[in-house]
């Protein structure tokens, strides 16, 4: 039982540094509002995380009047942790843990207070079936990867893509019904709030095959402010690095460009020159690589910057050398988030179409989609 007085001030301060919710780690229920009526009433308890008596829990001869009031000393608790942390879990609750919850969640607390408005940005989800595995794309793991640089505009994300689709890339109607529900879920979801201005930035998340991820990053285009993030698989989240040394992206030119443009990216895997030759016989390649392609390559918004200015320059390059009229075969091995970036640097009415090809086990590359044309297959 607490017997010291704790100022109204020190109250208010508390509250505020806590932002109303419960500083046990994991917890942070709001202390102002039941969860189950909505009735709004404080449900708080202030703690002492060394008791203000001797014989309280961690009470201490020394410090227990010392620190009976004083801030640093506090916390605020739902009754289930209160109750935990003083009655049923005492030993396993000692001053360090206590502090650095308190810690812990008071930076918190301040960190996404002291974001500006400047740095609201919308969460956009997508996600569509690669091969038999769902997409894991959610706000959870979206808004750790954000801060501290962004925050969410919106407690809700703006999320498109089929929920529990039966199909899979290896389905005839696979890539005619996602690409079909892409674009219609951009027109119904995306593209409004774009044209009236309520999105200022788009922090995107997605997982899906390739050519649908080219496709999403066309219809967004560079125009709106954005950030494309990159499912790493090693740790497994969506938060950039500061990685200290870079993979460089070199780029080979055909020796005969007179044949069909194709553009190969052995970024992710590497793709021979070989497999597409055998699809467009009289193609000249352009390939994109990187001394060690790999699947986890992509730490830093740096390679991103890198890559979308590599790529501006390079769209010029093939279309200066093979004329505006000619169809641009994309065959695509890159991260998630730099198969997005491609499709945004594509201007329309300046860079060559596409067609998109994806690799469908032992068929190997077929098309998949267009951008910029209306059939696939003019493009076999």
């Amino acid at each position: 039982m607490s017997t010291s007085y704790i100022p109204v001030s020190t109250q208010v301060r508390l509250w505020g540094k806590a932002g109303g919710r419960c500083q046990y780690e994991g917890c942070n229920d709001r202390l102002w509002l039941d969860a189950l009526t909505q009735a709004e009433f404080n449900s708080a308890y202030i703690a002492h995380i060394v008791a203000d008596s001797v014989d309280g829990p961690r009470g201490d001869a020394i410090l227990s009047p010392l620190l009976g009031s004083q801030l640093s000393n506090l916390m605020i608790l739902c009754d289930r942790h209160h109750r935990l942390i003083d009655k049923i879990q005492v030993a396993e609750h000692p001053v360090e843990r206590l502090h650095q919850m308190k810690r812990k969640h008071e930076d918190r607390v301040e960190l996404v207070c002291s974001l500006t408005e400047e740095k609201q940005s919308h969460v956009l989800l997508y996600g569509a079936n690669i091969g038999s595995q769902s997409a894991p794309v959610s706000m959870v793991r979206a808004i750790p990867a954000m801060l501290p640089d962004w925050y969410p505009a919106e407690s809700r994300p703006v999320e498109i893509g089929l929920h529990n689709s039966m199909l899979t890339d290896r389905n005839e109607e696979y890539w005619r019904v996602e690409e079909a529900n892409l674009r219609a879920q951009f027109s119904q979801h995306v593209r409004p709030l774009l044209v009236n201005g309520s999105i200022k930035h788009l922090s995107i998340f997605a997982m899906a095959p390739q050519p649908l991820l080219i496709a999403l990053g066309a219809l967004i285009s560079d125009i709106q402010a954005s950030e494309v993030y990159q499912l790493h698989r090693e740790p497994s989240d969506w938060k950039w690095r500061d990685a200290s040394e870079l993979p460089e992206f070199e780029v080979s030119e055909p020796d005969d460009k007179t044949g069909s443009p194709a553009l190969v990216f052995s970024l992710s895997a590497n793709i021979n020159e070989s497999r597409v030759l055998s699809i467009l016989p009289d193609a000249s390649v352009w390939h994109v690589a990187i001394d060690q392609p790999s699947n986890d390559f992509l730490k830093s918004r740096q390679q991103t910057s890198d890559f979308r200015v590599l790529m501006r320059s390079l769209m010029n390059r093939i279309k200066a050398v093979h004329g505006q009229n000619s169809l641009l075969h994309v065959f695509p091995a890159m991260p998630l988030a730099l198969a997005v970036e491609f499709g945004r640097i594509r201007m329309p009415k300046a860079d060559l179409p596409l067609c998109i090809y994806d690799q469908t086990g032992e068929m190997g590359f077929q098309p998949a989609l267009n951008i910029g044309f209306t059939s696939i297959a003019s493009a076999e």
